[in-house]
């Protein structure tokens, strides 16, 4: 069984005005003072970000738990220092960003200039286990067109500096700005892939491979492939789904891969295309088909990923899971649906977000 990992960014806000606070270190300080082994939390880009990493897991129930007990854990030592954190892709209330002061987020802020101080915007990253880096390479190239529905499912991210964007997951559209950001070409192999990565470090324009911001790349760290399109998810729920339905599509991709079925020739035209539709649009209108690459109708798109990767769910045990993780989304709606329907009730994106912390920390 493929073991699957997640890291959760999550916003730090004044539990009163919902506004984003700079208090990361101060978290962190608490956090250590409290437990001096603790490794669960870590810093981000920006001083207004918590980042954290559950421990690989094979099931999902003990996955949601992790999820769960990670961000209590965070709001516990946040609300210590008198704030709060909130599963939130961007911050709905106006916010100037305030960039990390170590060497490394210097160098990107001289870099990169206003895309670093506008950068504000928080993931869920899904690392899958693979058996090499053949097997992940592989991977990558056969997950590609799904991508988008992933990113679909988990738009949480409507409002960009106090005003609905229009879009379901404004996040994607501004992590697009980096250099490196976004869909990849066929790599055909490892040795092409670590090829690449090579080549893009020394033109100068990233810093080293860690800036390496594919869509789905090979970690650096663990041997694992690196989910990289969603949204930080409003409930842990949806981060659970998006965990398996990654994992289903790496178990499909691999025995694809073993069988000889080559990977869909999508140019990175169609694919930026379909992730700037998923981005639009989430679950309310309509996606590209992975397949087809034209326009259908968000719930058959939905359908079409679920009986792609089947098998694999079931032999994961995720099938159940699966299909009813997608049908809530599909009828209640993704963090952004919900993000919107709180603003039309209460008028208040203060409110807006005071809910979204209540939500970030229930199981």
């Amino acid at each position: 069984m493929r073991t699957v990992g997640v890291e959760e960014e999550l916003l730090l806000v004044d539990p009163e005005t919902g506004e984003p606070r700079a208090l990361s270190a101060a978290v962190l300080a608490r956090a250590s003072l409290d437990d001096a082994e603790q490794d669960v939390l870590e810093k981000e880009l920006h001083e207004q970000m918590l980042e954290f990493a559950t421990h690989p897991q094979a099931d999902m129930g003990r996955l949601h738990a992790e999820i769960a007990r990670c961000r209590q854990e965070a709001g516990r030592h946040a609300g210590g220092i008198g704030c709060a954190v909130a599963a939130l892709a961007t911050s709905p209330l106006p916010v100037s960003p305030a960039v990390g002061m170590n060497r490394r987020y210097r160098w990107m802020a001289e870099q990169y200039g206003v895309v670093v101080q506008e950068q504000l915007v928080l993931g869920c990253h899904v690392h899958v286990s693979v058996d090499s880096d053949e097997e992940g390479v592989a991977v990558i190239d056969r997950v590609r067109p799904w991508l988008p529905v992933l990113a679909a499912l988990s738009a949480n991210s409507p409002f960009w500096q106090g005003k609905d964007s229009a879009y379901s997951s404004y996040r994607s559209r501004v992590w697009q700005r980096w250099p490196s950001a976004g869909p990849t070409e066929l790599f055909g192999s490892a040795e092409t892939y670590h090829r690449r990565v090579a080549d893009m470090v020394a033109t100068g324009t990233i810093l080293d491979e860690g800036m390496i911001y594919f869509d789905v790349r090979l970690s650096q760290r663990y041997p694992t492939v690196e989910f990289r399109v969603a949204d930080v998810c409003l409930d842990a729920g949806t981060a659970v789904l998006v965990a398996a339905l990654a994992r289903a599509l790496v178990e499909t991709a691999a025995r694809e891969w073993r069988e000889g079925v080559p990977p869909a020739e999508h140019s990175v035209s169609l694919l930026r295309l379909a992730a700037w539709r998923a981005a639009r649009s989430g679950l309310t209108e309509e996606l590209l088909h992975p397949a087809t690459m034209r326009r259908m109708p968000a719930e058959a798109v939905v359908r079409a990923l679920l009986e792609h990767v089947e098998e694999a769910l079931e032999t994961c045990g995720d099938l159940d899971l699966a299909r009813e993780g997608t049908a809530r989304l599909l009828r209640d709606g993704n963090g952004a649906r919900v993000q919107r329907e709180l603003l039309e009730r209460t008028g208040s994106l203060r409110d807006v977000v005071t809910e979204c912390v209540r939500r970030t920390q229930a199981a």
